[in-house]
């Protein structure tokens, strides 16, 4: 599995825009489709809110292949 640090430089991040800042999703359609598909796990739950504030300390994997820590 793919690991990633990514450092939060505000208070939060939306789930749907951390999938386009690095990229996942090529689109903002392609994320929420992500995440509509249950394709995301948010501290070992799945996550479906597509506008879920992302904190430090949260780790966040995508379709069991990518782990993305925020920090």
């Amino acid at each position: 599995m793919e690991e990633i640090q990514f450092e939060l430089t505000e208070e939060y991040i939306e789930l749907i825009k951390l999938l386009k800042v690095l990229t996942l999703a090529q689109t903002g359609g392609h994320a929420k489709m992500i995440v509509d598909n249950g394709e995301v796990m948010r501290n070992g739950e799945r996550e479906f809110r597509k506008r879920a504030k992302l904190v430090k300390g949260d780790v966040i994997v995508i379709a069991d292949q990518i782990s993305v820590e925020i920090v």
